[in-house]
């Protein structure tokens, strides 16, 4: 039996879809059977990050209604065979989707691989109920920001209340800038764990390249710098169990002489 991971926040724009797209392939680079399953149902983002958005049949709708099944209407990534994507409806709305739904597409689903992922729409009302309901782990990322940090331990609180134990919510700090988090200009690593409380599980640089890649429709951790790469790579080891120390991305995270005049010399 596979297992079950929500992204989540609460707070939309820190990344949720792209940690998702990215921690997928992380894991489908390691051998594995990966299904990424796109909750944000009206809106629908994960199909065009992953460059799949002209290939897509059906929809998780299509599931709930019993027209196919949830391996049916999968759609295959294109270069990465162990990669499979759910795709949320456009034209559906989050109230037409409940929580027994959404628990029978995921008891489809998990048999046949070894990670689901669900990307869970911002907001805390029924799409987050939704999303939530028949995951094992939740995985709750922030931004080094006051606003963010504060929503995220709201959601901490809400997934408590929905029976999630504090050893199944894990933390990944995105949009992570060294520089400024020393000159105090943005919350530091100490300052959010001792908000929040959670097992750190990941690191990711605010980079100029994970934004370009998004953009093309191609995850950064398929053409990315291997810093990138790494990074990932070792948050998808984590979840796996492995022993990797949290300061090996923080190394990654910091920007290189050559990351900075790079960045000068375009201004």
């Amino acid at each position: 039996m596979g297992q079950v991971l929500v992204i989540t926040s609460g707070k939309g724009g820190v990344g949720k879809t792209t940690v998702t797209a990215n921690l997928g392939v992380s894991f489908a680079n390691l051998g594995r059977r990966v299904c990424l399953l796109d909750a944000d149902i009206g809106l629908k983002n994960l199909d065009v990050l992953l460059g799949l958005e002209n290939r897509i049949i059906y929809t998780i709708m299509d599931v709930i209604s019993d027209r196919v099944s949830g391996i049916d209407a999968l759609v295959r990534h294109k270069t990465n065979r162990n990669l499979f994507l759910l795709p949320a409806s456009q034209v559906a709305t989050k109230e037409m989707v409940h929580e027994e739904d959404m628990k029978k597409v995921i008891g489809q689903l998990r048999n046949e691989f070894d990670f689901v992922i669900v990307d869970s729409p911002a907001g805390i009302e029924s799409g987050f109920r939704n999303a939530v309901v028949g995951a094992d782990t939740a995985i709750v990322v922030t931004n080094p920001e006051y606003p963010s940090v504060s929503d995220a331990d709201r959601v901490v609180g809400l997934l408590e209340k929905s029976g999630k134990s504090e050893d199944h919510i894990l933390l990944i700090i995105n949009r992570y800038r060294d520089l400024m988090s020393q000159k105090k200009g943005m919350l530091s690593i100490e300052d959010i764990l001792k908000t929040l409380a959670l097992q750190l599980v990941g690191i990711i640089p605010d980079s100029e390249e994970i934004i370009v890649a998004s953009n093309r429709g191609i995850p950064a951790t398929m053409e990315g710098s291997k810093e990138i790469h790494q990074i990932f790579g070792n948050i998808a080891r984590r979840i796996m169990g492995h022993k990797i120390p949290i300061k090996e991305d923080y190394r990654l995270s910091r920007p290189t002489f050559w990351t900075l005049f790079r960045a000068m010399f375009r201004r």
